[in-house]
């Protein structure tokens, strides 16, 4: 990676504005799933939980969206119960969001459901993540050198061939997520860092041999 001749200082995120503790993570179900899997819906709630509460003009101006739009869809996400006013705003004319929850996982039965619209928002949400998951790395690489020399170094594109079952490969990631949420509640952290965008793909490689 090369090095820039002046490192310049990273961008601190927009910190979220204190308030009661959120929920780690909602399992999505069949219901809520449906109710996000909207490619805005789901850049809007991925905003709302890294930058902190926000307008819906604030929101479409980030996201090169209308604000007839996004207000729309927070509405709808609000209808399902992903975002919510946010009570410490909204003493002005427009409406402050903000997310319900930090996070969200796949309800056991989602996979298999044999609802064909489940299994179509199951697809454009796995889909979608992908997408943002290219955007973001991609964003990182033309960026790099804009940051200073600790951070490449500090940074990791890695890819791994292994051969496990299934069960051993769910224990791997359950490990791996037990080590990322070590980071998370170790203590507080420092103020000043930045974010730092963690990416786990793990999936059974097509034509290989050895299914379980």
């Amino acid at each position: 990676m090369p090095e820039p001749a002046e490192p310049a200082e990273p961008v601190k995120p927009t910190e979220a504005q204190p308030g009661p503790p959120k929920p780690r993570e909602r399992p999505l179900d069949a219901r809520s799933l449906r109710g996000l899997a909207h490619p805005l819906r789901i850049r809007l709630l991925g905003t709302l939980r890294h930058d902190g509460p926000a307008t819906a003009s604030q929101l479409a101006e980030r996201l090169g969206e209308s604000s007839g739009a996004t207000s729309y869809h927070l509405r709808q996400l609000a209808a399902h119960g992903f975002v919510e006013d946010d009570p410490t705003r909204g003493k002005g004319r427009e409406r402050w969001w903000r997310a319900s929850d930090e996070g969200t996982r796949f309800g056991p039965d989602l996979h298999s459901d044999t609802d064909p619209a489940v299994r179509g928002a199951v697809d454009l949400f796995l889909h979608e993540i992908a997408t943002i998951h290219t955007q973001e790395l991609a964003t990182w690489l033309g960026t790099a050198s804009d940051w200073p020399r600790e951070w490449s170094h500090s940074s990791d594109l890695s890819d791994f061939t292994l051969r496990l079952t299934s069960e051993q490969l769910h224990e791997m990631n359950e490990r791996l997520h037990e080590v990322v949420e070590s980071y998370r509640t170790a203590g507080p952290g420092d103020e000043e860092a930045p974010q730092v965008r963690v990416h786990l793909h793990s999936f059974p490689r097509t034509g290989s041999t050895g299914r379980s």
